[in-house]
């Protein structure tokens, strides 16, 4: 059985990073060293994945590496944030190496894919749990909080929803092919970074959806006053959702399913579609799904789940049981 040291050598030390990586000193010393651009401010979030919570036991190693990485990823692309760092503490309940190999696969590939450097971490022993820390850099003056929405923006949306709950409903039936769109929604979600980052300056407040539409939506309300009207026939769903789920099926998958990892944006009307236009470079569509009002509450949506997913909350509230 190989030591914590060895397996974060033999795993998690990536070569010498590279210039611009801003990472002085990495993985192996007490604390990592690093160097932010000059008048960027530090975004930081970190989020725990936890085995049968956030990721079916069953899950390819590869798909719970790129997973645990990308969740808290969308937080930096919330608020259009450029990700730079990130350090990974990992619980195991056995030092398998097999299962570490394909974890650190798809762990590091993210990695590489949004040009984010592991600066460090730390290996224990125990309940297999994931948590992980990322940092970014954003102008002071671009940062996109949930506070600043104002009656009479509108609410977009980009990408697709309903995705994450149609890929676990499909997981749960039994689907295993990981190139299924749903199941890819569900187990390898993208980060929206390069869409926060195109989306500075011109929203007014936004946020990730990863408890679900509903549930994240409430959260910009109450930071930033106000209500809501949703118009849930503009609702741009993710592939083979409805043919999942049925067209309400759908619908409510949409609105509180969560893991969708999609942004939600204020956007005054005169902005949306600079806002289009700059996300059509990245070939992502931004749909306008509704609009803030004065009125407070949620309007034009009849559910009978509004709160999305919660921790410590009546079971069967969503995530992965």
């Amino acid at each position: 059985m190989h030591s914590e040291f060895e397996l974060i050598a033999r795993h998690f030390t990536p070569a010498t990073p590279g210039l611009g990586s801003g990472v002085t000193l990495g993985v192996g010393d007490d604390c990592a060293l690093l160097a932010p651009a000059a008048g960027q401010r530090l975004a930081v979030s970190v989020d725990t994945s936890v085995l049968g919570i956030h990721f079916p036991p069953e899950a390819p190693p590869e798909a719970v590496g790129h997973r645990a990485l990308a969740v808290s990823l969308s937080d930096l692309a919330a608020m259009g944030a450029r990700a730079r760092w990130c350090f990974m503490a990992l619980a195991l309940e056995e030092s398998d190496d097999a299962w570490l190999e394909d974890f650190s696969r798809g762990f590091l590939a993210l990695c590489e894919q949004t040009g984010v450097s592991l600066a460090g971490g730390d290996i224990t022993r125990g309940q297999l749990a994931i948590g992980v820390t990322v940092m970014g850099e954003v102008p002071p003056e671009s940062a996109i909080c949930r506070s600043g929405g104002r009656p009479g923006d509108l609410l977009a949306v980009t990408g697709a929803l309903g995705g994450g709950a149609g890929g676990l409903a499909a997981w749960q039936a039994g689907e295993r092919d990981l190139a299924h769109p749903l199941l890819k929604r569900y187990l390898t979600p993208q980060p929206r970074l390069a869409a926060g980052q195109a989306l500075a300056g011109l929203a007014t407040a936004g946020l990730d959806i990863s408890d679900g539409l509903l549930a994240d939506l409430g959260h910009i309300l109450e930071h930033s006053g106000g209500g809501a009207h949703l118009e849930p026939e503009t609702l741009p769903l993710a592939e083979g959702l409805v043919e999942a789920l049925g067209e309400e099926g759908a619908r409510q998958a949409a609105l509180t399913g969560g893991d969708d990892y999609e942004l939600l944006v204020c956007l005054p009307p005169e902005q949306l579609e600079e806002a289009r236009s700059r996300l059509a470079t990245l070939s992502l569509p931004l749909t306008v799904v509704g609009r803030l009002t004065d009125t407070v509450g949620v309007s034009g949506v009849t559910t009978t789940r509004r709160t999305g997913w919660q921790h410590f909350h009546a079971v069967g509230q969503g995530g992965t049981p």
